[in-house]
């Protein structure tokens, strides 16, 4: 069973939808209960990171992924439940802290003439980290959507599964053991995001 985290995103169902296409059995769920028999998590969202991490604090998810994270279950972020996992965000003057799994912040695009923010739209993942299981069958090359301001800097550059230019060369993706994520929408990604979906499924599943 894959747990979808429901804080109030506004893409909860896409992913949902997503996530049911590439065979994934899936819970919705607002509180820690619904982790605890998971054998992998998503983590979606829309919006502002404060937005993100002050909604999971009231439902007392902050310390519930924590410890699901630690556990070592794959866990799956997505834009900016993407962010989310750094220490801190510098949108709108941000106060909330992250989960900081990660150390690095997340930093708008630069003010550049002829660069429109907010990135929306489709753009192409330059693979890193070829042994990284979620992109399994999917070529360096290969075109995502996007639709996003702002995007993590991750202090620790062995992280960077994918790299993205949009103005400036920034981190799309991340994987470290067990945790992964991504700036982009696997969910509006069509027939690359839906692969990726089902290679995370299937680092989900019980072994054979």
């Amino acid at each position: 069973m894959i747990a979808l985290l429901d804080y109030g995103s506004g893409n909860l169902r896409s992913v949902e939808k997503a996530l049911r296409k590439v065979g994934a059995d899936v819970r919705v769920t607002t509180s820690p209960d619904g982790m605890r028999s998971a054998r992998g998590v998503v983590l979606p969202g829309v919006g502002a990171f404060d937005d993100c991490v002050n909604a999971m604090r009231k439902q007392e998810l902050l310390d519930a992924v924590k410890e699901y994270i630690a556990a070592g279950r794959p866990f799956l972020g997505i834009c900016v439940g993407y962010q989310a996992l750094f220490e801190r965000s510098v949108e709108f003057n941000s106060c909330a802290a992250g989960l900081s799994v990660f150390r690095g912040k997340v930093v708008r695009f630069p003010d550049k003439p002829g660069l429109k923010v907010p990135q929306i739209g489709w753009n192409q993942l330059e693979i890193l980290r070829a042994d990284c299981p979620l992109y399994r069958g999917i070529s360096s090359g290969s075109y995502v959507y996007f639709v996003h301001s702002f995007h993590p800097e991750p202090d620790d550059a062995s992280i960077v599964a994918t790299r993205t230019s949009y103005g400036v060369p920034f981190a799309s993706s991340i994987w470290r053991e067990n945790v992964f994520a991504t700036q982009f929408h696997p969910e509006k990604s069509q027939a690359i995001g839906l692969k990726l979906l089902e290679n995370f499924v299937r680092l989900a599943q019980p072994a054979a």
